[in-house]
């Protein structure tokens, strides 16, 4: 074996040994607390094995997307066939003859766990997510995966918009995910994905951004003690900054600036990596109060209506001691937010024309 790859291993192992996980989720009732809602009535995603070893694919019934237009997709129901640690995911969008369309037809796709909470807020925690924007998500298999479980219950939707003069009929949307099967002794670490809005608690994160230099912001604290792992953030065309602060020292722990883009064009913000040999994580508490902030410059003069939002999120793995709170399916912010995410139950919404759509992202 490779000198350097027994240090690499020799670092892992006292990493290791200090940072067991206690708080991760391990119990996913087939019908838990949020059945309540009538399931019979959702579309069925489907979650099967992919073409390649190691692979599921999370695919939405298929909708027709004309020209011009925005869709969206009203929640389905699926459920986790297989458990195991998530290490990669990646979006595709297929025809009804199984051509593949462009990317970038994709607004966005949502998968949540009804019956977990999020981080920072007592609502339905969110598993994975896809946006024009996102491209693969990947995350080194041997250190870091995210936790799935056989019956493990989730609701998707999805947004799809067609900038183009050519419709497109049965469009499926799908998430192909990478993971490692249980039993194996790796991944390292068990993490889950997390978030923070300036648009917190519920509802469309989008916002109208008014001329000139604007901001906005939303403060909580996490219900557990635990690292973040993986930083990162979301902003549309004008966003210039977006950072997360904690409130209880008046310390800035990160700020992100979009890459380059063509004007008008939103843009990826860069992600931070909080691990290497020297350390795991950065440490986040109950005790203290966090921020998430964007700041925007929009110079057209106009206010542009829905233009504006900010989310940071990434990977977060609890403390060994902590224990996860139980989600309270009667909490009327819940309920609120399991209504706007599984929208009109039935059809799918055609939008108006794109150049007067509310292009919303939901998180």
């Amino acid at each position: 074996m490779p000198p350097r790859l027994l240090v690499v291993l020799a670092a892992l192992r006292v990493i290791v040994a200090g940072s067991a996980v206690g708080a991760i989720p391990n119990h996913y009732p087939a019908a838990g607390p949020a059945a309540s809602g009538d399931w019979s009535a959702l579309e069925r995603a489907t979650i099967s094995p992919g073409p390649k070893r190691g692979e599921l694919v999370l695919e939405l019934p298929p909708v027709d997307l004309p020209a011009g237009t925005v869709v969206d997709e009203p929640a389905s129901v699926g459920e986790f066939p297989v458990t195991g640690s998530i290490y990669a995911l990646h979006a595709e969008l297929v025809d009804a003859d199984g051509h593949e369309l462009p990317a970038n037809l994709l607004h966005h796709m949502n998968v949540m766990d009804p019956n977990e909470r999020e981080l920072f807020l007592p609502i339905a925690r969110r598993v994975l997510a896809s946006g024009m924007e996102t491209g693969e998500i990947r995350f080194p298999w041997l250190l870091f995966g995210s936790r799935v479980h056989a019956g493990q219950r989730i609701l998707a939707n999805a947004m799809v918009h067609n900038p183009t003069n050519v419709g497109h009929r049965g469009v499926r949307v799908r998430l192909v995910l990478s993971y490692i099967p249980d039993r194996r002794p790796w991944p390292f670490f068990s993490v889950l994905p997390w978030q923070l809005d300036v648009a917190f608690p519920v509802g469309d994160k989008s916002f109208d951004l008014p001329p000139g230099r604007s901001e906005r912001s939303y403060e909580a604290s996490p219900a557990v003690e635990g690292k973040l792992i993986v930083i990162g953030g979301h902003m549309h065309a004008y966003g210039r900054t977006i950072e997360f602060w904690d409130m209880t020292t008046g310390k800035l722990l990160w700020h992100g600036e979009p890459g380059l883009a063509r004007p008008g064009e939103p843009s990826a913000v860069p992600v931070a990596k909080l691990y290497s040999l020297k350390g795991l994580g950065m440490p986040i508490t109950p005790s203290h109060r966090y921020r998430v902030r964007v700041i925007y410059e929009n110079p057209t003069g106009q206010r542009i209506r829905d233009g504006g939002m900010g989310v940071v999120g990434g990977l977060f793995m609890p403390d060994r001691k902590a224990t996860w709170p139980a989600t309270d399916p009667s909490d009327s912010l819940y309920q609120r937010d399991l209504r706007h995410f599984m929208g009109p139950v039935g059809k799918p919404v055609v939008g108006v024309p794109m150049e007067m759509a509310h292009m919303h992202m939901q998180h």
